[in-house]
């Protein structure tokens, strides 16, 4: 029988430790979620692989080193609601709700939507609500959100999502430009985001945040 705690340790202490995450609500966090629930079962057993793991449909579950860092940059506090834009089976939710007071995850695949809302309950993550709908539309009546997250690539950010974000709020979002890509965070105030590089992740492109084409007259 598979020992997933022990692998839980081994992913913190090689994968997520090593890359300057040090805080420790979020190690705590790595250490007591099971990954291995959130994944289709076809892949539990790479559960803790150092890579993206394929959700299918094109999506994915973010590598824990990347999902880690991201959580470091934002820094979320408990007193914070978190909306959480592509949770796939909810995983990166149930991380994000040990550390905030509320996580509004938000999943528009309505297969995996249920999957996560019941995976979330089994987890015991109780201030973590399911909201199934586009991901480009986020979940405004929630909102607004001290933090936002979104969980694979963006071409372009939809300006629903941004104006979603509390006035000092932050976000985090994966820019992909062809096969690279780069995390920045965002701080909010007033109407404008004030954007800045984190470090270099890269993720397939999530449905709805394609870069749009530019007409030319």
């Amino acid at each position: 029988m598979t020992d997933f705690a022990a692998r839980r340790r081994i992913m913190v202490d090689t994968q997520i430790r090593p890359s300057d995450v040090t805080k420790y609500p979020i190690i705590d966090a790595f250490l007591s979620v099971p990954r291995e629930t959130f994944v289709p079962d076809a892949q539990r057993e790479a559960a803790y692989a150092g890579e993206d793991l394929d959700l299918g449909s094109g999506r994915v579950m973010l590598e824990p080193r990347t999902l880690a860092k991201i959580l470091d940059a934002l820094n979320i506090q408990d007193d914070e609601l978190v909306l959480d834009v592509g949770c796939g089976l909810g995983y990166s939710s149930a991380i994000a709700a040990q550390m905030a007071q509320a996580v509004i995850a938000v999943e528009e695949d309505e297969a995996m939507a249920a999957d996560a809302q019941s995976l979330l309950a089994d987890a015991g993550a109780d201030n973590a609500v399911l909201h199934q709908g586009p991901l480009t539309g986020g979940a405004a009546e929630h909102g607004p959100y001290d933090v936002i997250l979104v969980q694979g690539g963006v071409g372009e950010l939809p300006e629903k999502l941004k104006n979603q974000l509390k006035d000092g709020g932050r976000m985090a979002c994966i820019f992909m430009d062809g096969a690279l890509g780069e995390v920045r965070m965002a701080r909010k105030s007033g109407d404008s985001l004030t954007w800045r590089f984190a470090f270099n992740a890269a993720a397939p492109v999530l449905p709805g945040f394609e870069k749009q084409a530019a007409f030319a007259l």
